[in-house]
């Protein structure tokens, strides 16, 4: 019975293991992702980060008032 739990244990654990690594590995590549896209649009449009987040800020709350009962 000991054994059979043992290799339970080790195929979850397994399992367990390579999903953390496909969240990091997305993770990681979206951070990438955002930072060359903050990058670019300081370097060449001279748009300061904290111009862009103002921005995201602004459209959220645009769409937020578009649900009823706000």
């Amino acid at each position: 019975m000991n054994l059979i739990l043992l290799i339970g244990a080790i195929v979850i654990s397994f399992l367990v293991f390579g999903f953390v690594l496909k969240v990091m590995r997305a993770a990681v590549g979206t951070a990438i992702g955002i930072a060359l896209i903050v990058l670019v649009l300081q370097l060449i449009f001279g748009i300061a980060p904290n111009e862009l987040w103002a921005e995201i800020r602004g459209f959220w709350e645009s769409l937020l008032r578009l649900l009823p009962g706000r």
